[in-house]
């Protein structure tokens, strides 16, 4: 049952944590994919990524560009806008606020027991 949870956490805070990987610098999906798991959230599959940077596109907080590739398939590359890092600012402090709550009340309960 831990999974599950944890991956309904994940979903909770995906947006925000792909767009804090573009906060150094333009990148595509497998890259920013390889960067997740890396960070320790797991391996996320391009059938749960690419629909969050799509709706990242559609609410103008990152932009995107295909490039063609002189080996293989062309990416395509994202980057973020003013209003994403707008976004991830206003977003970022709040799951911080949340996450600040939760600890609390854990902390709490573990210092009863």
């Amino acid at each position: 049952m831990a999974t599950d949870r944890r991956a309904s956490w994940l979903k909770g805070v995906l947006d925000l944590l792909v767009l804090s990987c573009l906060t150094d610098g333009e990148s595509y999906g497998y890259e920013i994919a390889k960067r997740l798991d890396g960070a320790g959230l797991g391996r996320i599959k391009g059938g749960t990524l690419y629909p969050v940077l799509n709706r990242l596109e559609e609410a103008g907080l990152v932009e995107a560009e295909f490039r063609a590739a002189e080996r293989g398939p062309g990416r395509r590359y994202y980057r973020l806008t003013a209003d994403g890092r707008h976004d991830l600012a206003e977003q970022g402090g709040a799951w911080l606020a949340f996450h600040h709550t939760v600890k609390e009340m854990l902390d709490a309960r573990e210092s009863k027991a």
